[in-house]
């Protein structure tokens, strides 16, 4: 039986990931923060020489955009430096590792959903901090894979500090006050649960290299609001913004959808449409927010 140690286990990608790992039969050993600091290079090598696995996998990271400018060093350290630990005790024990990358390494200027071949250039201290990541991971291993993904929202982010936009949003239309969401960012949100299912079929084909999974298809921030209040049943009052009224400490890549092409062509299921990720989301949301049978 194949050992997969996770990082990052108890986030809203790390939860799912354990789920289909599970379901499909492997022995898993998941570390959180407080279980093991992944910026203490000790720590992560003991972990890994004591539990020996033959794939691991990083869903920890350090997502806070804007309070990165703040403390780029933090980001860095979540980012990059402790990919760099974790490529290194995977060296050691001969592990593949499967890291998590993002969008937002590209500027958003290429006009068109970014390929795997298209040139990275980061934004802001959070982007950097990634892309060191992904430099890391490729710099010290052969055989490492990364999967840039989008947006990511998934059931889990009811049970998690920071939640995700999805859950931002329910909670500001249950406010009642005016809800404000830009036009003018494009991105590809993507199902946590779609994503982890995806990332478990290429480490069972054992796909190396950097690999795009982004939800499927490029939409604006405000026209992914407006899907998700029809989806949820609201009807809260929304308007439109851009990025000249809503300022933001960090510089963000206007246009950063990412095409699955390559993926699909190594044999990956497209992932399901936007309208069907959000029925799914809010089926499981539903299911997680029921009343305990008495």
């Amino acid at each position: 039986m194949k050992r997969v140690a996770i990082f990052g286990s108890g986030g809203q990608l790390g939860v799912e990931l354990k789920a289909v790992f599970t379901a499909r039969g492997y022995e898993l050993a998941c570390f959180e923060r407080a279980k093991v600091d992944i910026t203490d290079p000790a720590q992560v090598e003991h972990a890994l020489a004591q539990y020996d696995p033959a794939v691991v996998v990083n869903a920890a990271a350090y997502n806070q955009v804007d309070v990165a400018e703040r403390e780029p060093l933090a980001a860095l350290q979540v980012n990059g430096l402790a990919v760099r630990n974790l490529a290194i005790a995977c060296r050691q024990v001969d592990a593949q590792l499967v890291h998590f990358s993002t969008d937002y390494v590209f500027d958003g200027q290429a006009g068109h959903a970014y390929t795997e071949q298209d040139a990275t250039r980061p934004l802001g201290a959070y982007a950097v901090s990634k892309l060191v990541g992904e430099l890391y991971a490729r710099g010290y291993l052969d055989k490492a894979l990364v999967i840039r993904t989008s947006g990511v929202y998934g059931p889990g982010g009811l049970d998690t500090a920071r939640g995700n936009f999805v859950e931002m949003m329910l909670r500001l239309a249950a406010k009642g006050s005016p809800i404000r969401v830009v036009e003018d960012h494009v991105a590809s949100p993507t199902y946590a649960p779609a994503l982890a299912s995806r990332t478990v079929d290429l480490v069972e084909r054992g796909i190396d290299g950097i690999v795009h999974l982004g939800g499927g298809a490029p939409i604006s921030w405000f026209d992914w609001a407006v899907k998700i209040f029809k989806a949820a049943n609201v009807n809260p009052p929304v308007k439109p913004t851009n990025e000249r009224e809503f300022r933001t400490a960090a510089r963000r890549p206007k246009y950063s959808a990412l095409s699955n092409g390559k993926a699909e062509s190594l044999g990956i299921a497209p992932m399901p449409t936007l309208d069907e990720a959000i029925r799914l989301y809010m089926e499981a949301r539903s299911k997680k927010l029921a009343p305990a049978p008495v």
